[in-house]
Formats: structure tokens, C-alpha cells, sequence
């Protein structure tokens, strides 16, 4: 399968928080993702699953880099650990920092927008956790 017949991904919004997680995947920091439940069930799109293979755009919206997902699990926020915080490649803390900068983006104007509304994130909400390996890159 080719990069251009993979379907796409796309960290945060175009702009500086993208770049940095595209780069923060190719340089290898960067190997786990989270995703709120609630924008795949209004975006009509089911949860991925292990073995699926993504061309992660960058905010020019050209692929940067294919990656294979190699665990998916949907669990509350409060079961996010701290192995799982640092895999998120942003140089977090602690699981509390990884916490705060997901409440952060999950309540913000976009994602608001997007869903109509302001989501409500506490202990229960639901997030998809996506561990991730490299499989090919543009650069």
C-alpha cells in the first residue's frame, strides 16, 4: 500500500504544536498519541486498531511519515499512566503536565467548534491511547 492510499492523520491544528509533534515522531520522542472518544463518535469514525497504518500529515497537510499502530485502547483519562505520558513525546513531567496540556486542547476553541460544544474532561472521559511505531517517512 502506498503513502498516498493510507488514511490520514493529523496532530492537533496546522501550526506550531503540529510541527513539533511531527517532528518529535520522526526524531523518535514522540510514539504514543491521544484522542478524545467523543470527536471519533461525532466525526462517525470508528476507533483504529493495532496493525492499521496512518500518513501523518504535516500542517501544509503533505504526509511526513506512515506510522503502524501498534496498541490501541479506549480507558478513562485516569487510567493514562506515567510510561504512557512520557511516550507522548512533549517532554511532559509528569502524568498531571500530560493531564493539564490535554484538558488544555480537548476544551479549546477548535475542538469546541468542532463538536458544537465545550467537552466535559474528568477522571471518567473517555480518551483513545495509540501506541505507534515508524514505518516510513518523507524526510
Amino acid at each position: 500500500m502506498g503513502h498516498d492510499d493510507l488514511p490520514t492523520l493529523e496532530l492537533a491544528f496546522p501550526g506550531p504544536e503540529r510541527d513539533r509533534g511531527v517532528e518529535a515522531v520522526l526524531a523518535g520522542r514522540k510514539t504514543a498519541l491521544t484522542g478524545l472518544l467523543e470527536i471519533y463518535e461525532h466525526a462517525g469514525e470508528a476507533v483504529p486498531v493495532p496493525g492499521q497504518r496512518f500518513s501523518m500529515l504535516d500542517s501544509d497537510g503533505r504526509p511526513a511519515v506512515t506510522i503502524e499502530l501498534v496498541d490501541v485502547r479506549v480507558v478513562p483519562v485516569k487510567e493514562i499512566d506515567e510510561d504512557f505520558a512520557r511516550a507522548e513525546g512533549r517532554g511532559y513531567a509528569d502524568v498531571a503536565e500530560w493531564r493539564a496540556a490535554h484538558e488544555e486542547f480537548f476544551r479549546s476553541d477548535g475542538v469546541s467548534e468542532y463538536l458544537g460544544h465545550t467537552p466535559v474532561i474528568d477522571d471518567d472521559t473517555l480518551v483513545v491511547a495509540e501506541r505507534f511505531r515508524v514505518v516510513g517517512s518523507e524526510a
